[in-house]
Parts: structure tokens; C-alpha cells; sequence
């Protein structure tokens, strides 16, 4: 067996199952409600289905690796519309990916060079995958906090010089999972600075930036970051979407890689090998899905709503507040997270993700401490109900 395996982590779910058989039984009157995983819970759009059951001839041949030129094209022209930039190569700087995990997953073992007492930075807290990617690549993870004083942001110059002629690749989520934060373009000047100095790799996660409230304010992504600065090459950076979230599709396991030429053509060369190849029926459903916006601004109303009504009824009782993106809340708990999420589905039948569970002990603390996810992903109705429910909860607590 691959003893690496070894070093691998619980994932947060199974954690939270076990936390939750010590919880007293919920009441029986009361709907178990889930805010605990951000899974979308919106209908899939039409559109999307019927380019689907078009295409299941494409059943009958094997995917090319490099994707469909024609899905390669739809993802490099929404990138160039979405980010008012040039339009990437979709030869040589657009890969298509089996959904973002299993290409962010797959690209640490492109970059790592385990002989070289690699180290990998990841955010803290963060998603999972970062960290299990980097262990069985090799590498050992280094854990920068997010601090709440910087938007949940990160003082990169924090990290020691030591630390950094040791990284070869460094994980970023923006927006943030789970505290929804968007890097400026200062922070992104940062971390191109130091990524020009040190030689790492960006890799930049990004499935989460269609979801976001004010029509007039997109969040700010790598490769516009990149334009911006005058890195029309994109050196050293690669970035990572999905149809997931935006078009409510995580069955479809669809997404992309863009960026760097020079890296994407090597982590072509690793996926010659991996054998992820997207089919042809699912290409098609994809381009239907990146050429169609009208669905996505929907989705985003849908979520807004769900803020609008759910934050004045938290807001009275936990310290949380409109994330810049993304479909979390990161709420302050009045007392250990662990705790509270236990007794909160035991009183009232409704789960949360204690934020200890999403972060690492690191620099003597564990950032996600004294706080809980709310994946705000059910419809309102349940949506309002759970907050209502949480809100009796800590006012019979307090």
C-alpha cells in the first residue's frame, strides 16, 4: 500500500457524522434541515438537460484527453466575457477537467517534485482536497491562516523566506470557502511577486466565482488579476472553475483548467496517462451551459433572496454578515463550535459544519474555532426555517 495514504485526514463529513451520534435524538416534530454541505440544491436548467439527451451519440467513441475543440472554444470565450480580457488559446491555455476537484486534486502531482522536500501552501481553513493533494503528491502542506481582520485574507508576509524556497505550489480559493472573501488586486500583486521571486505555482480555485450579489461588483479572478498587472502569459498561474455551482450541475463533473501554456501542457501530459477525458455527451451539455448567462443571473437571484432573508434573523443573535461571494455564512458560535453544532441538532434538527473541522491547528491556533459553515443551498422556505430554528436555539441558551 502507498504509505502516504497513511497521512491523510478524516474529511469534515466523516467527522461530523460522529459528532452527531453523540447528539440527543432531534424532536420528532421538526424536519431535519442540512446546512452543512455546499451542494447545490437548484433545479437543473432545461437548456443544459435537452444539449444532454441531444448529444448521447457521442457515446459511441472515446473522449479525446485534450477535451472537445468546440468545448475548449465556449470556455476560452466565457472566460474572455466574463473577465473583459483577451481571449486565452483554447489550444494551448484551456483544458477541460472532470470538474474542478479531481483537477485541482490531479495537478499537484504534475507540479510536486517530492525529492526536492517540497512544501505546498494552503489557506487555513480550507477544502480538503488541497491538503490530500499535496500529501499524496509528496509534499508537506504549510498552512497560512486566514485572519478575520483582513477580510479573511492572508499576510503572505507572514510566511518565512525559509518556507519559501522550499514551496513549489500554493493553493488559493477566491471567492472563499468558507468565508466567501475576494482577493484584491493587491493581494494578487503579492502573490505574483513572490511567486516571480521563489519560482511556485498558483493555483487558483475559483468554482465559487458566479455565485455573488451585486450585478454591477464580479468578483475579481486570477487571470484578470494577471491582465491587469501585465502577465498576459499567465506565468506561473493556472486557474480552476466548474459548472457546479454556477449552473447547478454537480453530477455533470464538468470544468476547466486555464492559464500558464507551459503548464497546462504538462499537466496534459499527465492526464495522457490518468485517463480523465471528458465525454462527448457531456461536452455538449457543458457548452450549452457556457454559452447561456441568462441561467446563472437566476441562480444568483435565487441565492440573494436566501441572504436577504436569513441574515436579519442570524444577524440578531450570531455575529455574521453578507460574504463578498459564494453561498456560505461563517458565523461566530457563543461557544465551542463542536459543541454547538451538536446541540443545535439535537434541540432543533438542523446541521451545521463546526469550522474547526475545515481548518488545521497552525501558528498555535486553528482559524476555523468558534465558528460554524451555513451552506445556504436548500430552498428559502427551509432556508428561513433553519435560521429561525437557530435563533430560538441560541436565545434559550444565552
Amino acid at each position: 500500500m502507498n504509505p502516504r495514504l497513511s497521512a491523510l485526514h478524516p474529511y469534515p463529513f466523516e467527522k461530523l457524522r460522529r459528532l452527531l451520534a453523540q447528539a440527543d435524538t432531534p424532536p420528532a416534530n421538526l424536519t431535519p434541515i442540512n446546512l452543512s454541505i455546499g451542494e447545490p440544491k437548484h433545479a437543473t436548467p432545461p437548456l443544459i438537460v435537452q444539449a444532454m439527451q441531444s448529444a448521447m451519440g457521442g457515446l459511441s467513441v472515446y473522449p479525446p484527453t485534450k477535451g472537445d475543440v468546440g468545448l475548449r472554444t465556449a470556455i476560452a470565450d466565457w472566460i474572455a466575457r466574463r473577465y473583459d480580457i483577451n481571449r486565452p488559446d483554447p489550444d494551448t491555455q484551456v483544458l477541460p477537467a472532470l470538474g474542478s476537484r479531481e483537477a485541482l486534486f490531479a495537478f499537484a502531482q504534475t507540479i510536486v517534485d517530492p525529492d526536492a522536500g517540497a512544501l505546498v501552501i494552503c489557506p487555513n481553513p480550507f477544502y480538503q482536497i488541497y491538503e490530500g493533494a499535496a500529501l499524496l503528491a509528496g509534499a508537506q502542506p504549510y498552512y497560512i491562516n486566514a485572519q478575520a481582520s483582513l477580510n479573511f485574507g492572508y499576510d503572505w508576509s507572514s510566511v518565512p523566506a525559509d518556507v519559501w524556497r522550499k514551496t513549489q505550489l500554493v493553493f488559493v480559493c477566491s471567492p472563499g470557502n468558507p468565508a466567501g472573501n475576494v482577493m484584491s488586486l493587491d493581494e494578487w500583486k503579492t502573490l505574483f511577486s513572490l511567486s516571480d521571486e521563489y519560482g511556485f505555482v498558483i493555483a487558483a480555485d475559483e468554482c465559487y466565482s458566479e455565485i455573488y450579489f451585486d450585478e454591477d461588483n464580479k468578483p475579481l479572478g486570477s487571470m484578470q488579476a494577471a491582465c491587469l498587472l501585465a502577465r498576459h502569459d499567465y506565468r506561473n498561474l493556472v486557474c480552476f472553475s466548474s459548472l457546479s455551482k454556477r449552473s447547478n450541475v454537480p453530477g455533470l463533473r464538468s470544468g476547466f483548467v486555464a492559464g500558464d501554456a507551459q503548464l497546462i501542457s504538462q499537466f496534459l501530459l499527465y492526464r495522457t496517462y490518468h485517463g480523465s477525458a471528458i465525454s462527448p455527451v457531456v461536452s455538449q451539455a457543458s457548452i450549452a451551459a457556457w454559452n447561456d448567462e441568462a441561467h446563472v443571473v437566476e441562480n444568483r437571484r435565487l441565492y440573494r433572496e436566501k441572504f436577504e432573508a436569513v441574515l436579519p434573523i442570524l444577524g440578531s443573535v450570531l455575529q455574521t454578515d453578507w460574504p463578498d461571494a459564494a453561498f456560505y455564512l461563517w458565523a461566530v458560535t457563543p461557544y465551542a463550535d463542536t459543541d454547538f453544532v451538536r446541540d443545535l441538532y439535537g434541540a432543533t434538527g438542523v446541521t451545521a459544519l463546526p469550522g474547526s473541522y475545515l481548518a488545521r491547528e497552525a501558528h498555535g491556533t486553528n482559524p476555523g474555532t468558534g465558528r460554524i459553515r451555513l451552506a445556504l443551498v436548500a430552498p428559502i422556505q427551509q432556508c428561513t426555517e433553519a435560521a429561525e430554528r437557530i435563533a430560538d436555539f441560541v436565545r434559550g441558551n444565552s
